[in-house]
């Protein structure tokens, strides 16, 4: 009976320093990579906005290419969809918020699967001399969850190397024209 008593006394105290812990940890994150395209703009904004093009460089689609996609709404305007469902990348949508063509995509991020999560995204194409610089960012809250999952590994370290290979891939895709 006293290690129950011990031991509950230590599960209690342990789910206080979470709880109360959490209130001290960062709220909210922001990931973001550039890259510099020898591309017009057109091209660039073209195989991000439209999904059917974007599909083709985004370092999760090459993760799990037998991922179930969906593709619905207008190419490059608001409500452009992005559905996808795979064992490695769970589930999930982007779409469509708003545009400023050849400048700004801004999109909602939303996973269902494995944990449940939105976060804002953003693609940003800026002229740079002869090139186009393109930022993307993304954005978001912090659950109780994650928040002590970031004292480990922060959400760059887990995302920014796909960020890295995804604009490595979209700036070979766009400087060849495609």
């Amino acid at each position: 009976m006293k290690f129950l008593k011990v031991l509950l006394c230590i599960v209690i105290v342990l789910a206080v320093v979470f709880v109360v812990g959490s209130f001290f940890l960062p709220k909210n994150y922001t990931v973001n990579r550039t890259i510099v395209i020898n591309a017009p703009d057109h091209i660039i904004y073209k195989n991000i906005a439209d999904f059917n093009e974007f599909y083709k460089w985004n370092p999760w689609a090459k993760m799990e290419p037998s991922a179930k996609v969906k593709f619905s709404g207008k190419p490059m305007l608001p409500n452009h969809l992005y559905e996808w469902k795979g064992k490695e990348t769970g589930s999930g949508y982007m779409k469509i918020l708003t545009v400023t063509p050849n400048r700004l995509v801004d999109m909602e991020l939303k996973f269902l699967e494995p944990f449940e999560s939105i976060a804002d995204t953003k693609f940003e194409i800026t002229p740079e001399g002869n090139s186009n610089k393109v930022t993307w960012t993304m954005s978001g809250d912090h659950n109780m969850i994650s928040k002590w999952m970031c004292v480990f590994v922060s959400m760059d370290t887990m995302i920014g190397k796909d960020f890295e290979n995804g604009l490595k891939s979209l700036k070979n895709k766009s400087e060849k024209g495609i």
